[in-house]
């Protein structure tokens, strides 16, 4: 079976409240895979036809507030990132964990044993070109957990002329910051729907597909409740575009890596991160899934044909 990993940077799953966005946001295509449920803190986990919703734990046994950095480090090798650099860490990946992150990512695991993985992010070629420089010359967005891993496993490849073929997925799902800050000409003016049919197309030729999108974190910090609805509705229509065209051998989890957007009152929060399973048999496949630690794990049972739970 396939695995898509749908990677949101700072999705928590909270509370019933004014200030959680998943309350007042339009998200069709999220709740009908949840009979109509919101995802909050105390749903999870929830179970339905369609999808599995789990809360998975992003303290780590941690004290203080979860992080990128190492949250992500942990998501992409089942290793808890955060007690092996004495706290949580980010936003960036902490340099003495990168190169245990470039060859142990759930990407170079997958690779390792014969299985075919892609990541589907489309960046400039002049970031492809720097990512082979030495790590202290490498831009800072570069040292986010993501694009670590696919540098490391030799899938840090495609760039705007994949992204205009719809061969790649921009970072923020539509193709507008490409065009209105790279300056990049000639891009189709793609909707969120049509960007997840994209990316469910190219997860189709691989066993292993990742997509990472940052504009949840970023919003989050923010703490305005109405961007922080519109990131929401956009993830929510990437969705239903990848979920109406991913193949029926295809697992899609999406996850992250702390919480931030569901309380727009504060920035990080140690709520759990939220983590969403659909395809056939997504209950069993998640079975004893309860932490970022038990991600790529888990992927990997999958990939080799693993199906027993709990785990």
């Amino acid at each position: 079976m396939r695995v898509l990993l749908l990677f949101l940077d700072g999705v928590g799953l909270g509370d019933d409240a004014d200030y959680n966005p998943f309350v007042q946001a339009d998200l069709p295509n999220l709740r009908r895979l949840l009979d109509g449920t919101v995802p909050l803190r105390a749903v999870a986990p929830l179970h339905t036809a369609a999808a599995t919703l789990l809360a998975l734990d992003a303290t780590l046994d941690v004290e203080g507030t979860p992080q990128s950095g190492t949250g992500q480090a942990t998501l992409l090798t089942g290793r808890n990132a955060a007690q092996m650099h004495g706290a949580h860490f980010g936003p960036w990946v902490p340099v003495r964990l990168r190169p245990m992150l470039r060859e142990d990512s759930v990407l170079a695991q997958a690779i390792a044993v014969g299985h075919t993985v892609t990541f589907a992010n489309a960046y400039p070629e002049e970031l492809i070109r720097l990512a082979e420089v030495p790590a202290a010359r490498v831009p800072q967005f570069l040292r986010a957990g993501p694009p670590v891993a696919a540098i490391g496993a030799g899938v840090f490849t495609r760039n705007a002329s994949d992204l205009k073929r719809g061969n790649a997925v921009a970072s923020e799902i539509v193709n507008d910051g490409w065009r209105d800050r790279l300056g990049v000409t000639g891009l189709p003016d793609l909707s969120p729907a049509e960007a997840g049919e994209n990316l469910a197309r190219i997860s189709a030729g691989y066993d292993l597909t990742l997509f990472a999108h940052y504009q949840t974190d970023t919003e989050g910090h923010r703490k305005d409740t109405s961007a922080a609805v519109a990131a929401l509705e956009r993830v929510d229509t990437f969705l239903g575009g990848v979920v109406a065209t991913m193949s029926a051998d295809t697992l899609l989890f999406v996850t992250s890596d702390h919480g931030n957007i569901e309380d727009t009152r504060t920035g990080h929060t140690r709520n759990p991160a939220i983590a969403l399973a659909v395809g056939r048999d997504h209950e069993i496949l998640t079975a004893g899934v309860e932490s970022l630690l038990d991600v790529t794990p888990m992927i990997m049972r999958i990939l080799s044909g693993t199906v027993v739970g709990p785990f």
